[in-house]
């Protein structure tokens, strides 16, 4: 069975699986699975733990043996594997379907904790008979409109609640970075009464935490959303990325643009124009609305600033490189501060 973070509580309520697999890319969600798991083992009467990390070198006989052994005065105990690559090898492989295959020991509760796995890994036999004999948990990254939901669930837990344009702000503050969006909501639990937590004292108590990259940055400038480009490249300078992999990103996108328009403009339907354009993930919906709103006649100022830029970016010509990525950053999203030079 495969159950999201957010289902893990209500299903541990019910039963205790005798295997659990947690696996991603979200530190924070797999951790508070984890504990939850634990916490309900020892509800349960799991009152030893034994936690493996399978590292370079792991004897996987101690995972057998530790599998096969009872606890200590005959009490349950929770098996806590973790492999950090996300590759058992062989033997590993083995020792995993082996530990549930025919009748479990029924005594051992089993938590394997893994990173994010490709789709070969997650198709693997090992990785299915894991899953087949208990419960498969993914915790991915949130989207950014899961934000607002997960914070406001958040804030529940401490008995308070904030309308939209406070859960708007706290998004903004905290994308990317669930570590500290989670300390910050802490940090409002403390500093402020329960009920509605007012806008301008969340303001006034709420660091900047968030987190970006280069592919949100891609996502905001397609999607027309001004303001969330121009604070992504201000993070992202301030934490010293290198402009040439901003100027790269947008003259893939700008590219990516003039050919779906180009495609559409013969009758190549959108979905494929922008296929075709090797545009992927969340940016494919973006560059459809890219595409809709902005003209094929726009484009060509646009190119050419680009090529005003990536010569700024090497050092060649006298303008401000971040300045100009901003101009064009806002012409790409439909809100341009100035006309681009002719």
């Amino acid at each position: 069975m495969i159950l999201r973070p957010n289902q893990l509580a209500a299903h541990l309520e019910r039963t205790l699986a005798p295997v659990y697999v947690i696996h991603g890319d979200e530190p924070l969600l797999a951790m508070e699975a984890g504990d939850t798991i634990r916490a309900a083992a020892r509800k349960a009467g799991c009152d030893e733990r034994e936690v493996l990390v399978a590292e370079k070198g792991f004897d996987w006989d101690a995972f057998r043996a530790t599998n096969a052994n009872l606890g200590l005065f005959g009490s349950r105990k929770l098996i806590d594997l973790r492999i950090p690559s996300g590759k058992p090898g062989v033997d590993g492989a083995r020792a995993l379907e082996a530990s549930v295959a025919g009748i479990p020991n029924p005594d051992s509760i089993l938590l394997v904790t893994l990173p994010k796995l490709d789709r070969a890994t997650q198709s693997s036999g090992w990785f299915m008979t894991l899953a087949d004999a208990g419960i498969a948990i993914a915790v991915f990254a949130l989207e950014r409109s899961e934000l607002p939901a997960w914070i406001a669930a958040r804030l529940a837990r401490q008995r308070q609640r904030a309308n939209a344009e406070t859960l708007a702000f706290l998004t903004d503050r905290c994308e990317g970075n669930l570590f500290a969006a989670q300390q910050e909501i802490a940090k409002l639990g403390l500093l402020l009464p329960e009920g509605e937590i007012p806008y301008d004292a969340v303001e006034r108590a709420v660091t900047d935490v968030a987190r970006y990259d280069i592919s949100q940055l891609s996502e905001a400038w397609l999607a027309g959303d001004a303001a969330r480009a121009l604070r992504i490249i201000a993070a992202l300078e301030a934490e010293g990325e290198g402009l040439p992999l901003l100027v790269w990103q947008i003259g893939e996108d700008l590219h990516a643009l003039a050919a779906v328009r180009d495609a559409t403009a013969a009758g190549t339907p959108p979905a494929v124009a922008i296929r075709n354009a090797r545009v992927w993930g969340r940016r494919q919906e973006a560059m459809e609305q890219a595409a809709k709103r902005i003209a094929t006649a726009a484009l060509t100022p646009m190119l050419r600033a680009l090529s005003r830029l990536d010569a700024e970016s090497k050092g060649i010509g006298m303008g401000n490189a971040w300045d100009d990525l901003r101009a064009l950053a806002l012409a790409l999203a439909g809100h341009p501060a100035v006309p681009l030079q002719k």
